[in-house]
């Protein structure tokens, strides 16, 4: 049998020590790594799970009997946010896309039938939307929805998206959200509240203030 010295002894337990302290010192490495990556599995699963269940905020306004922000379940469809407020007998469901999923926080705005415009998405915080929206109808102010022009101005309160498309810097998109505003806050006090309307800051109005009228 082989002798080992009290020299030769120590050596060997403090090789064994080490072995098993490296050992279990690796193993606790490792159940903590698991650990947290279970935790941040199931942290991963919960928010997908809220997500999928979280209610959805949309304001619908237009041609609907009840204009407001409602309340629905995820996987919501835009019939069911105009069926919430009710359509009119003068709204136009056709141009919309009633079977396109809604997102949270989009505006939409139901026409009436008959009104100018072009598919667009209004007002909706959800840029993906866009296909998803009809475009506003213009104010009901002026007969035949045309501009009451003065002096060569355009009045923001009665011009369609038309004539609204002809100032400088406002395209279709910005046409739409001024006729939007009005619609839902009604007619501008002063051409200066046109920077209400988002997008429009001091540098378009500076652009806009001698060609624009409220009256």
């Amino acid at each position: 049998m082989l002798q080992l010295d009290r020299k030769q002894q120590l050596v060997i337990l403090v090789l064994v020590s080490i072995i098993i302290f490296g050992g279990g010192y690796r193993f606790a490495q490792m159940k903590e790594r698991a650990a947290e990556e279970n935790k941040a599995a199931l942290d991963r699963e919960e928010v997908a799970d809220d997500s999928k269940t979280k209610d959805l905020l949309i304001h619908v306004t237009g041609a609907v009997v009840k204009p407001g922000v409602y309340q629905l379940p995820a996987g919501s469809r835009i019939i069911d946010a105009v069926n919430k407020a009710g359509p009119t007998g003068e709204a136009d469901l056709d141009v919309l896309k009633l079977a396109t999923p809604v997102t949270d926080g989009q505006t939409i705005y139901v026409p009436v039938k008959g009104a100018a415009g072009q598919p667009g998405a209004v007002g909706s915080t959800n840029p993906s939307a866009a296909a998803a929206v009809s475009p506003v109808a213009a104010s009901s102010a002026g007969a035949g929805n045309r501009a009451q022009q003065a002096g060569g101005k355009v009045n923001i309160n009665t011009a369609d998206q038309a004539q609204l498309d002809t100032l400088p810097g406002v395209g279709p998109a910005y046409a739409q959200r001024i006729i939007q505003y009005r619609e839902i806050n009604g007619p501008f006090q002063t051409i200066e509240d046109i920077k209400q309307v988002s997008g429009i800051g001091d540098k378009r109005f500076e652009q806009l203030k001698d060609l624009i009228t409220v009256q």
